[in-house]
Formats: C-alpha cells, structure tokens, sequence
C-alpha cells in the first residue's frame, strides 16, 4: 500500500485536532496519560474529552479535562450532553467545568437513556437538543468555544437530510464555533454535504471526523448504531491481518493518511482524529502524511 505524503506547503496548512476518551482503569489511565504525552508533541489545535451516555462518565472526565488543563498546554475541550437532567442540572455541570478553567466544549444532546435507536423525549425542564445547548451555553457565557456534530450521511433519528441540515443551521445560530463530523471513509459523500451545508447558508468550519480503525468487526457494529457506511474495500484492505496487529495498523494509518491527503486536495485544512486513546495509530497517519514529530511532551506526576 502506498503511502500519501503531502508536499511542506500543504503541511503546514493542516490542522489537527484530537478526541480522547477517559479511562475506566488505572491500567486505562496510564495508556492514556501516555497517549496524551506522545500525541501533545504533535501540537493539536484542540483536544476533546469525551462524556458518556447521560453523563456516565462525568467524574473522570472532569477529572481527565482537568489535569490537560492543569499540566499540558493543550487546549482542551469537554463533551458535554444534555440528556436526562434539567437545564439547571446540566448548567450545574458547567460551572463544575468552567471552575477547573474549561471554556470549550463539544454540545451534543446525547443518546436516549433506553439506548441507541430508542425514540428521545427531552427531559421535564431540561435542554431541548443540542441546539438549545449551544444556546443555553452561550448565555452563561458568550466567550465559550462550541463545537457540534455534524453527521454526513444524516444522523439516524433525523426525518431526512434537510432537516438534519436545518438542525445544524440552527446550533451555528445559536453560536457554535464549528461542526465536527462523524466518521465517514467515502470522501465524496463528505463533499456533497459540504456543499449542502455551504447552500444552506452555514459558514462555521465543518472538520472531518477521521476514524482510526482498530477492528473491523467493532467498526461494523458501531457505524450500524450511528448511521455511518463502512464500504465493502474496508473490509478487503483488512483482508488477511485478522492474526497480525502490526498488519492492521500499517493498513489503518494508511487509509486515514490516504483519507486525509485526498481531502486536503479538495482543499480540506482541518481534520478531527478520532484517536481511540492509542497514540502510535495517530503518529503513523501524521508520519505518512509526511510530518515528523517532536520529543514528546513529559507531563508532571499525577
């Protein structure tokens, strides 16, 4: 498989950002600090943490989000959901961020409690979707930096595209920074939603969600609860590597650097690295996009 570097000029138009998520372990714990000290080097335009389902993992990523702020210089984002709590409990856990010196965040509604693919009901007294999110961020502070999701083969509750695009319409209203998409690996449906957002009248940045693919079988699982494709020539790339791990990720970094090398000439500078926690997928897609990294950043003792 070949690889896809890009000339110095086009490097250095690029921009990165980087999804966590929080360790249920304190083996987990350690794979990520040690994550976040190797891809820090790379100096990302963002970081972002993510939140479970309904909050589930509130405290560690408080936790999580709090330390990036506290010992990197990285600048960090929460997640953050509105299901299941009222606006005053959901603002509540603002205030817990905005104390530990957090002013980004991701505003997303979050998954039914039932579950992915039950029917959602706002809560009594709570934030009726993202957009009101957004909104209801913003009144507690016009300086926050908001990002959203973005969903370029439709979100799966959405009545049609139209209206999905209408719903992302009103969170740039309402004052988002930018969308960052969900994963996608056909690059020519990101362009036709691109086009229909821009026709829309949108203007915020949409950053393409990179999926750096670890399982093919998971990944499967996954885009079905999300409604996101996985074309047949993934699961032919993978061919042959299911008993060899350095297989998989000499294939995996190689179709995200593919992936993002061909954006980029559709004149595409921002990307959203969705890392997994595991920085050496990360180093090998930058790596064959032809970018060379620094000594990593030593964090100070937990």
């Amino acid at each position: 498989m070949t690889h896809s570097s890009l000339d110095a000029a086009t490097r250095g138009r690029l921009r990165f950002s980087f999804e966590f998520f929080p360790p249920k372990s304190p083996d987990a714990e350690d794979q990520l600090w040690t994550t976040i000290s190797e891809l820090a080097s790379w100096n990302p335009d963002f970081v972002s943490v993510t939140y479970g389902a309904g909050g589930t993992t509130q405290a560690p990523t408080l936790s999580t989000v709090t330390r990036l702020l506290e010992e990197t210089p990285l600048r960090t984002a929460s997640h953050l959901t509105c299901v299941g709590k009222t606006r005053e409990e959901v603002n509540a856990v603002v205030e817990s961020f905005r104390a530990s010196g957090c002013r980004r965040f991701v505003a997303l509604r979050g998954d039914p409690p039932a579950g992915v693919g039950a029917a959602y009901q706002p809560h009594p007294g709570g934030y009726i979707n993202a957009a009101d999110l957004v909104k209801g961020l913003k009144a507690i502070d016009p300086d926050f930096d908001i990002s959203v999701s973005a969903y370029p083969e439709k979100h799966p509750e959405s009545r049609d595209a139209s209206a999905d695009i209408d719903m992302l319409a009103l969170k740039a209203e309402n004052g988002a920074s930018r969308a960052l998409t969900q994963f996608f690996f056909d690059n020519d449906l990101f362009s036709r939603y691109l086009d229909r957002v821009r026709a829309r009248g949108i203007t915020i940045p949409v950053v393409p969600g990179i999926m750096l693919i670890q399982n093919v079988t998971q990944l499967k699982r996954f885009a079905g609860l999300c409604g996101a494709s996985v074309p047949g020539w993934i699961e032919k790339a993978f061919e042959g590597s299911e008993d060899n791990a350095a297989l998989r990720d000499e294939i995996a970094c190689t179709l995200a650097a593919r992936q993002i090398a061909e954006l980029s000439r559709r004149g595409v500078e921002q990307f959203h690295l969705y890392t997994m926690n595991r920085a050496h997928l990360v180093n090998g897609t930058l790596e064959r996009l032809g970018y060379r990294r620094i000594l990593p950043l030593h964090l100070c003792a937990a």
